[in-house]
């Protein structure tokens, strides 16, 4: 037995001698060619070796290594793991390791590599720096901020340091910041491309979109295989409502990393501006398939579905009960207690307004004349702006204000505090599930009452909220009950400043032109199959009739185009319609004087636009339906005392645009009428609907004292 040991020993030690001979010169070779950069040749190498010697440690390290780098994460992974436990004192081993996991998204386990390789070696600035990445990545920015200064401190030139730090600042919403880290990253390497993605993405944030946009395009020149250079430039060009170029961006993209959450995210808002919404809603679905508890997917989601036909009040507060129990709750469970406020039924209150469009936002036409009018000897008035958006509308909001607070670089944290800290009584959300919305906040819960409103209109889903304005045809009775807040009826879900000195009003252009003009003034995104073909029976029976219509994203060709061939498909002629782009907003307003009827879209209705219309004297025929998107215009005409321009069907919305448009005189009488009855309503005159306002949160206010909030 003894000797049959013997020899065994003898073979494996002849053996391993011979590999050894033969493993050397095979090692030798691989390396060679990798440090040439002849990797598809060193990859060959290093296989060919393992072949021989399945566990040579610097083949598996080295192969693994060059798979990551190709985002092959599964196989390095499977490589990086061999190697670890080959020589589990590798630091190198263990931090390429944990790179492998973060491509994998599975970053819990990288932050636990990272922290391998640094009980082997402390002072392993780039294992620190990858360490920031996987934080970031869970959200936990405050530890990466952390990882990435100990890396700094121990290598100031570390470029992917002070990119990562960039990244996680802008995270934080600390935009100036992080471009200070990121072109220092870029003074270390200036052909940097990921920081110059980030970069373009915290300038776009900062409305800087030239240079935002010049960062974009070097990044993918730089890099046109990565496809964070094409997210980032396409994240600009969609804000400049360049959609369909940004689109072609996000096909880029997803030809590159097809599992890129942001590609299909960002695709999906590309799809519903560009009137998509099926498409839309299924980009987001796919983002969520990935990562199902992301907030900026699903409240796109949100608001996307606004715009789908078959989508009823159960469904979009089914949606938002998802934002709630995914993220809100969550964020809730960690918020701060009970609120000090002296609950004195009569004192004078402090609300607060929080909202990203104080400026030249079409939101703001509809709360402002709400802020102008309240009565200040019962409330002061503070306004968190949450966007570095500023214009003439941000310093007529700022003298409004009592208190003015520019929150658009606060994280959700110091934001919450700040309000607290203001001694706010009943906080309002401006935004619901728009864009830069802050609903992260209202689930912390900072003040004793929280009220939805004039925002979006439709709901937030958050148990948070207490409130939500509205009115009985924008939210009637028998849905009330599937809404998380309380509904709360004013004279109408909104209201619209006035029109601006100077806008001269003209009659009814049929007069002079001898053919009737219809008008849609709304969003692309808004423009269904379903109006297409209404509106198009309607031009087909009033003969000579034009369609006018206008909206900022037409200024893009293939926008334009696709427009009118939805229409020719109806076998409306394109010397029919006429497309108006972008234009300042008097010349906006003075368009309408070229409209005799406007035609409201569906299912989601216009908002400002139905106003806007109507203050121009421009009747408008809507349609009601089963969703609260789909309600709105009917709301406004209803409560506007224009009920007999609302239709419960298309067949009665064709017989009312028709028929209207057969009476000019009657057009043209309605249209000097309109102003002065718009006026006199509680809806539409500014004074009397802030009343109401004021007079709501007085009982909200109540209420709570009493003990019931």
């Amino acid at each position: 037995m003894g000797n049959s040991v013997g020899q065994r020993a003898f073979h494996k030690a002849r053996l391993e001698k011979r590999q050894k001979a033969e493993v050397l010169p095979m090692l030798k070779h691989a390396l060679q060619l990798h440090k040439m950069g002849l990797l598809p040749e060193a990859q060959a190498a290093y296989r060919q070796l393992l072949q021989l010697a399945s566990n040579q440690f610097i083949a598996l390290h080295m192969l693994g290594t060059l798979e990551s780098d190709a985002k092959n994460y599964q196989h390095a992974e499977i490589l990086l793991s061999r190697a670890v436990a080959v020589d589990p004192r590798s630091a190198e081993a263990h931090m390429s390791l944990g790179v492998a996991l973060n491509g994998l998204r599975r970053h819990d386990e990288a932050r636990e590599s990272y922290r391998k390789a640094l009980a082997l070696r402390p002072n392993y600035a780039l294992a620190l720096s990858n360490l920031g990445n996987a934080s970031v990545a869970l959200e936990l920015h405050e530890e990466a901020l952390h990882s990435y200064d100990k890396a700094l401190a121990l290598n100031p030139d570390l470029a992917e340091a002070h990119n990562g730090r960039g990244w996680a600042l802008c995270r934080r919403r600390n935009y100036d910041e992080a471009i200070a880290s990121l072109k220092r990253a870029l003074s270390i390497k200036p052909d940097y491309a990921a920081a110059l993605a980030n970069r373009a993405i915290a300038l776009r944030e900062l409305q800087r979109f030239d240079e935002a946009l010049a960062d974009g395009n070097r990044a993918i020149a730089l890099a046109p295989d990565d496809a964070n250079g094409w997210l980032a430039r396409a994240g600009v060009l969609l804000q400049i409502q360049q959609i369909a170029q940004a689109s072609r961006d996000c096909e880029q993209a997803l030809a590159i990393d097809p599992n890129s959450i942001q590609a299909h995210m960002m695709q999906g808002l590309c799809l519903a501006g560009l009137g998509w919404v099926d498409e839309a809603l299924a980009s987001f679905d796919r983002a969520l398939d990935i990562q199902p508890d992301l907030q900026s997917a699903i409240s796109n989601k949100i608001f996307t579905l606004d715009f789908a036909e078959d989508a009823t009040v159960e469904r979009h507060q089914q949606a938002r009960q998802v934002w709630w129990e995914r993220v809100g709750a969550k964020i809730a469970s960690e918020a701060s207690g009970p609120h000090d406020n002296s609950r004195n039924p009569d004192r004078r209150l402090v609300l607060g307004y929080v909202s990203s469009d104080f400026n030249a936002h079409s939101a703001a036409f509809i709360f402002k004349p709400v802020l102008q009018h309240h009565d200040r000897a019962q409330f002061e008035i503070v306004c968190y702006a949450c966007s570095s958006k500023v214009d003439a509308t941000t310093s007529e909001f700022k003298k409004i204000a009592d208190r003015w607070r520019d929150a658009s670089q606060w994280t959700d944290d110091r934001l919450a505090a700040e309000i607290r800290a203001d001694g706010v009584d009943i906080l309002i959300d401006l935004s619901g599930h728009t864009r830069g919305n802050r609903l992260g906040v209202f689930a912390r819960k900072p003040a004793p009452i929280q009220v939805h409103g004039w925002g979006h209109g439709t709901g937030t889903g958050l148990p948070t909220i207490d409130y939500l304005f509205s009115d009985p045809v924008a939210i009637p009775s028998a849905v009330r009950h599937l809404f998380a807040e309380t509904i709360v009826d004013l004279p109408c879900f909104v209201t619209l400043a006035p029109l601006p000195d100077g806008i001269a009003r003209a009659p009814a252009p049929a007069i002079s032109n001898g053919f009737v003009t219809f008008g849609v003034f709304n969003r692309i995104s808004k423009i269904s199959d379903e109006a297409v073909v209404v509106w198009s029976r309607i031009l087909e029976r009033v003969p000579g009739s034009r369609l006018l219509i206008k909206d900022v994203a037409l200024d893009d060709q293939l926008v334009r185009d696709n427009l009118l061939a939805r229409f020719a498909a109806c076998r409306l002629p394109a010397e029919r319609v006429d497309l108006l782009g972008a234009t300042l907003r008097s010349e906006h307003l003075a368009s309408f004087n070229r409209v005799d009827i406007a035609l409201d879209p569906f299912p989601q209705n216009g908002g400002v636009s139905t106003l806007e219309a109507l203050q121009m004297g421009v009747p408008v025929v809507a349609k009601l339906g089963n969703s609260l998107p789909s309600r709105a215009a009917g709301a406004i005409l209803t409560a506007l005392g224009l009920p007999d321009w609302v239709a419960d069907s298309e067949e009665a919305y064709v017989e009312i645009a028709v028929s209207r448009a057969a009476g000019i005189g009657d057009l043209d009488k309605l249209r000097s009428e309109l102003p002065g009855q718009i006026n006199a309503s509680a809806a539409g005159n500014p004074s009397s609907y802030a009343r109401a306002a004021d007079a709501a949160y007085r009982a909200m206010w109540q209420r709570y004292c009493d003990g019931g909030a």
